[in-house]
């Protein structure tokens, strides 16, 4: 079990030591997508990006309601496009209703594919814009195929600190509100990685930072 990594005590690292690049490779591989769904056309370059603005994610799990609200800051000096892309998607309704459809508890959730299967995107991809910015809880990064330039729709928000990736997926943003939604989604009940009772975001704004109650 992937997750075991971050999860493990001391007995556990010893007999994982030989093995933990590996296991760091499979992590990595979890976090893959094709873009292959086209639904709009490409945001223009001058799509606007300032403001003092934020996501408003709302949260809901199948036959169990709201989970609750994550309110996400972005970093458009370290990341421009991929803030450029994913307040696009927001305002196009594209994420209105898409599931996380990877759950790796003490790593990562993932979300963005409106197919659900992993391998959906918006028919585009945005080139990386790696950056210094760790990986740690509440990070919000950009999922991505073992080319660097193939991030589309899908992201990932860390549940863990996966330090191993920082530097090798695009970070853009971080969560500022709703950590324990993040909890809740990384701890539902599982087959393999993928939530039993389907957990989806049932909107996403960009809103003023006031707006969000900040």
């Amino acid at each position: 079990m992937l997750f075991l990594i971050s999860a493990c005590g001391k007995a556990e690292k010893t007999q994982t030591e030989n093995n933990a690049d590996v296991k760091k490779e499979e992590l990595k591989e979890e976090m893959t997508t094709s873009n292959d769904t086209q639904k709009l056309a490409k945001w223009p370059a001058d799509y606007p990006i300032e403001g003092d603005s934020v996501a408003v994610i709302v949260v809901e799990q199948e036959s169990v309601g709201e989970l609750g609200t994550l309110v996400i800051e972005f970093y458009p000096d370290k990341a421009p496009n991929h803030v450029r892309n994913f307040k696009y998607l927001a305002n196009s309704g594209f994420y209105n209703g898409v599931p996380f459809h990877r759950v790796i508890k003490g790593f990562m959730i993932q979300g963005g594919d409106p197919q659900g299967t992993g391998m959906g995107g918006p028919g585009w991809t945005v080139d990386a814009e790696f950056n210094d910015t760790p990986h740690k809880k509440g990070i919000l990064s950009m999922a991505r195929t073992q080319d660097p330039n193939s991030a589309g729709s899908q992201f990932f928000i860390c549940h863990g600190d996966p330090a191993h990736l920082n530097g090798q997926y695009t970070v853009f943003g971080n969560t500022i509100k709703g950590l324990d939604v993040i909890d809740k989604v990384a701890t539902t009940e599982l087959q393999g990685s993928t939530p039993v009772k389907k957990v989806m975001m049932k909107s996403v704004k960009i809103v003023p930072r006031a707006e969000a109650g900040l």
